[in-house]
């Protein structure tokens, strides 16, 4: 598992000045339980990148028109995928789309498996959800529920992902976050994601309390670009992280343990 730059933690707590700092095992603990969210939230985006290979549905056109469209698409775009079209029923159309046993790479993700994505109205109304329980991200097995809402009055996307902390196999994790992407339509084609939710993260020693807030990421990206994320830990701490850019992939995290002093470490998205 990618090792973020949290693990610079110790070495600035040796040499930055004031009392009120975090202890050694506090900072050997607040790493591990923020490469066990890096880890998870990464599982996340890659299942509703998973979406971003179909195009956002056309408001006002026929539904399997668009369909059909949008599979031709894909499969001149993702060499590596198979797609086609399924009745579901008379208000319903499912995309099939696979992956070949030894993966396909999509935005530095690997794909295997297989995901049914149904598409439910049309026209004036359009809801899709997708299936991903038997898609695999980076070898990790999903149980995964994303979709959107659109041609209404609100256009809403979400997703409900739980499954193992890759690196962490006592660890497990569930998001289930409300997700925007600035400039318009959280998926298809666009370069952010920006996370709102609560989830947790269950192991060994309990489960720890999450909470996203504009939590932006630039697709391809293992970690934020800015936002917060606030853990509620097991063992009754509060562990602040609030990321911000500063050079292209390079930034920093701000991480504050309880009322201790906050230390900022550098970071390489």
């Amino acid at each position: 598992m990618r090792r973020i730059a949290c693990l610079a933690l110790a070495a600035l707590a040796t040499t930055a000045c004031g009392d009120n700092l975090p202890t050694k095992e506090e900072i050997d603990d607040a790493t591990a339980r923020v490469e066990r969210l890096a880890a998870s939230t990464h599982q996340v985006r890659g299942a509703l990148e998973l979406l971003g290979l179909m195009p956002v549905y056309t408001c006002g056109e026929p539904r399997r028109s668009f369909l059909n469209h949008a599979v031709e698409g894909l499969s001149s775009t993702v060499a590596c995928a198979t797609a086609r079209v399924e009745a579901v029923d008379a208000v319903t159309d499912a995309v099939v789309v696979s992956f070949p046993s030894s993966g396909c790479d999509v935005h530095g993700l690997r794909f295997t498996g297989r995901a049914v994505l149904a598409y439910r109205g049309g026209e004036d109304l359009m809801e899709m959800s997708a299936d991903l329980r038997e898609l695999a991200v980076d070898g990790r097995a999903l149980q995964a529920k994303v979709g959107y809402g659109t041609c209404s009055d609100e256009t809403r996307l979400f997703a409900d992902v739980e499954g193992q902390v890759p690196g962490r196999e006592e660890h497990t994790f569930h998001i289930n976050s409300s997700v925007g992407k600035r400039d318009g339509l959280p998926i298809i084609g666009g370069t952010t994601l920006v996370f709102d939710g609560p989830g947790e993260l269950t192991g060994p020693n309990g489960t720890d309390r999450i909470t996203l807030t504009s939590l932006l990421y630039e697709v391809g990206n293992y970690l934020p670009k800015e936002g917060t994320a606030l853990v509620e830990t097991a063992n009754g701490h509060r562990l602040g992280l609030a990321f911000q850019p500063v050079l292209w992939r390079v930034g920093k995290v701000e991480v504050t343990l309880d009322d201790k002093d906050p230390v900022t470490v550098p970071v390489v998205r």
